[in-house]
């Protein structure tokens, strides 16, 4: 049976800790009571309750004393509540600690604008050091944890709530620094997709249209240094597609790698997500569906000008 993401996580996390007894696992009141890592590890598993910026420090202490600590919690409390803890234990004292953060987006649709996270990348993607994730699967969210468990650097990892997706499996050698689903005509348009929704609508509008997909999984400034290197020896016309809000997100990142490119986005735009629903509903209200990564396209291969309406996607950069 194919897991989400956050269980994948914890999973994977729980066999890993069989062989390496620095790991460590801490929740802030998000594990339940039937987390596999804390029936199998007891004396390693901390439920710490709503205390996130004391989860970070205290996860930022167990580091220093020779621990590996992975931690987490919805993704805006991780990101915003606790943005000071995280600056000084990922950044500051480069502490080998790991954050995943499910609920990211406005994954957690039902419960509203206090646990929607669509700034988080913004902010981790402005502390030097830190590796940011956002695997899309089964394969690549096990791939990112044994490589952060193995690296000892500073990592966020962001994920959904309960969503299963299927990803390719991962060779030996790890993820690259870009995923093409597809590579298509260098001449064309190139989707390319962040997390799991963005890979989701991009797969979606990669079989209607034909165009190529390139999915990035790591997106911290190192390593979309590279990304950009190679996305721009294929193509130079992008469309970004990002449950994420436009300001301090990839497509900003990419067009400031690629100012001989066009990068355009589909994004979460400025509005505040008012009424309920399920994850794909509150999203299609921020302008985040197929329709929506469709007409990016079609805009992108007239070579017009991204101008959103509504303010419901913004333009990264123009060539």
């Amino acid at each position: 049976m194919t897991l989400s993401g956050r269980d994948a996580y914890r999973d994977e996390l729980t066999a890993l800790a069989a062989e390496d007894p620095s790991l460590v696992c801490l929740e802030a009141d998000l594990g339940g009571k039937n987390h596999p890592f804390q029936t199998a590890h007891p004396d390693r598993f901390f439920n710490v309750g709503i205390a996130e910026g004391a989860m970070i420090d205290m996860a930022a202490g167990l580091a220093a004393g020779g621990y590996k600590p992975f931690v987490s919690t919805f993704a805006p409390f991780a990101a915003l509540r606790a943005a000071e803890s995280l600056k000084l234990t990922l950044g500051y004292l480069n502490a080998g600690v790991t954050v995943v953060a499910p609920y990211a987006g406005v994954s957690g649709a039902w419960f509203g604008t206090t646990h929607h996270c669509l700034e988080d990348l913004a902010v981790l993607r402005s502390v030097p050091g830190v590796t940011i994730a956002a695997p899309y699967g089964e394969a690549e969210m096990r791939a990112v944890i044994r490589s952060a468990a193995r690296s000892g650097r500073p990592h966020y990892i962001r994920t959904g709530r309960n969503a299963v997706y299927e990803s390719m499996p991962v060779p030996g050698t790890g993820l690259p620094p870009v995923n093409w689903e597809s590579e298509g005509d260098p001449d064309d348009v190139c989707l390319v997709s962040v997390g799991e929704e963005g890979t989701r609508l991009s797969l979606a509008a990669r079989s209607t249209t034909g165009v190529a997909h390139a999915h990035l999984v790591y997106l911290d400034h190192e390593h979309l240094a590279e990304s950009a290197a190679e996305l721009a020896r294929q193509h130079t016309r992008f469309v970004v597609v990002e449950e994420h809000r436009s300001q301090g997100g990839v497509a900003e990142a990419l067009a400031l790698a690629l100012p001989s490119c066009e990068v355009t986005s589909v994004a979460a735009g400025r509005q505040w997500p008012s009424t309920g629903g399920d994850h794909q509903e509150v999203m299609a209200t921020l302008g985040l569906d197929l329709p929506a990564v469709l007409a990016a396209v079609a805009r992108a291969r007239r070579g017009r000008p991204t101008a959103m309406a509504a303010g419901r996607h913004a333009r990264a950069c123009v060539r």
